[in-house]
């Protein structure tokens, strides 16, 4: 039975890739946001405003979790489909115009 199971939640997980990962690559507001340039002074700004209330003013984490590394362990696409989406309760959903989006990533990647 378990054995079974197993294999219905790993094809499970391949079907809902099958159907995420398309429509975040074809997705215009995040394609448009990767073919633009950040500035990570600016993605500071809009990260202090916006996001230092939960992950803390230097990103070291509160409500939500530390961010720095965290270009490690997501790529661009996963990073803006996670701002945007509000997917991880307490997060919300926030969708900044495409270069302030591509100014925030620029700025998360110097969190090393």
């Amino acid at each position: 039975m378990i054995p079974a199971l197993v294999l219905l939640a790993a094809a499970c997980i391949a079907a809902l890739a099958l159907v995420v990962l398309p429509a975040a690559r074809s997705d215009p507001y995040t394609r448009s946001t990767l073919q633009l340039s950040g500035a990570a002074d600016r993605g500071e700004q809009l990260f202090l405003i916006n996001c230092a209330g939960c992950h803390g003013i230097a990103a070291q984490g509160l409500v939500g979790p530390d961010l720095h590394g965290v270009d490690s362990r997501k790529n661009n696409r996963q990073l803006i489909q996670q701002v945007v989406s509000g997917r991880t309760p307490p997060m919300p959903r926030f969708q900044p115009d495409p270069q302030a989006m591509a100014d925030l990533l620029a700025y998360l990647h110097t969190l090393t």
